[in-house]
């Protein structure tokens, strides 16, 4: 973990500051077969899995990807634009709701065809899902949640956070086989689309699995960008006391153009859907700027924002744990904090339009 390097008291803040992000890249020396399993949203495809081909591309790897859905055929341009030499595609109707058995199935069959030495998901629901099953039919061992990996002719070392993020576990694979791995969204960026054609492998989609039918998905709504995909979240603890208080936050978020969340008090109380928790039994986030405000730092609600790029915390009390992770911090009420920064924000916003 890292100590905050700037604590800031209110009246004290003098200037604005800069901010500069970096990406370092890895390096293969030999070239791997790579299957990406894209995941989609409302006809477009995950950020995760964009990043995930951006990454593969920026090392050189000769990359597939599966796809799996309903009307998702137009998606495979896009897959093919950031790198995907060739789609794996079932598109069919009875494939519009996730079934475990029947996605295992189709997974399976690219991984034959296309003789892939490494199999990437995104450590999403789906990937959590699905990743165990394949690498139990694989007869190999697999690697989740891994937030930097490299790799060396066959040799993979990921690491991979415990411990609710206390330590970071360097993990290798012990036995030959396929590399099964799923990676954290955040942790690569997405590299720019070039113009590409899909080479479209269509896959057969196999029986429904009778013992387990989905019928109907019931999801708990959340309002504005999904937390998983957003660049700059805008996250509170307990100290917005109640629905005033996240009301009072809600214009910061917008501004910002963030994705709003909360920790599990918030969403336990019922302020905040809990659609919208951040943390170790909650969504997982690594967004480029992470404003925490009166949050606490808890070591669960750590766990799932750890792997931001930036964070900037606000909290009263100048010894809490949320500091030790800050890059940036103001010790001071949010109440009189976040209509400053709203105002500042606008103001910024307004000289440089």
């Amino acid at each position: 973990m890292k100590s905050a390097r700037n604590i800031y008291f209110p009246e004290r803040i003098t200037n604005n500051s800069q901010l500069v992000f970096t990406q370092s890249g890895l390096e293969s020396n030999n070239v791997e077969k790579i299957l990406v399993v894209s995941e989609s949203h409302l006809s477009e495809i995950k950020k995760p899995t964009l990043e995930l081909l951006s990454h593969a591309k920026q090392m050189g790897l000769d990359t597939s990807a599966v796809l799996i859905g309903d009307g998702v055929v137009g998606q495979a341009e896009v897959l093919a634009g950031y790198g995907a030499r060739t789609v794996y595609l079932a598109d069919d109707p009875s494939l519009g709701f996730h079934s475990t058995s029947v996605y295992t199935e189709i997974i399976h069959d690219a991984v034959s065809q296309s003789g892939a030495t490494q199999l990437w998901f995104s450590a999403s629901e789906s990937g959590a899902d699905l990743m165990p099953r394949i690498a139990a039919r694989l007869g190999v061992g697999a690697i989740s949640d891994v937030t930097q990996f490299s790799i060396e002719e066959h040799e993979i070392t990921a690491r991979h956070p415990a411990m609710s993020g206390k330590v970071i576990q360097e993990c290798i694979f012990e036995k030959d086989g396929i590399r099964v791995l799923s990676i954290r969204g955040g942790s690569y960026e997405i590299g720019p689309a070039e113009p590409a054609t899909a080479n479209i492998v269509k896959m057969s989609v196999p029986e429904k699995d009778m013992r387990a039918v989905v019928r109907e998905i019931v999801a708990e709504t959340t309002e504005g960008i999904d937390l998983t995909e957003a660049t700059v979240v805008v996250a509170v603890g307990r100290g917005v006391k109640g629905e005033e208080g996240i009301e009072l936050v809600r214009p910061l978020a917008n501004l910002l153009g963030a994705g709003y969340g909360a920790t599990r008090g918030v969403c336990d109380y019922g302020w905040m859907a809990h659609g919208a928790q951040i943390g170790q039994t909650g969504k997982k986030v690594a967004p480029q700027i992470y404003i925490a405000l009166g949050i606490s730092g808890a070591i669960q609600h750590l766990a799932g924002m750890i792997g931001s790029k930036l964070i900037l915390a606000v909290n009263t009390d100048p010894e809490a744990p949320i500091f030790n992770v800050a890059d940036y911090g103001i010790v001071g009420d949010l109440f009189k904090v976040v209509p400053i920064l709203t105002e500042e924000i606008k103001i910024i916003r307004s000289a440089s339009a």
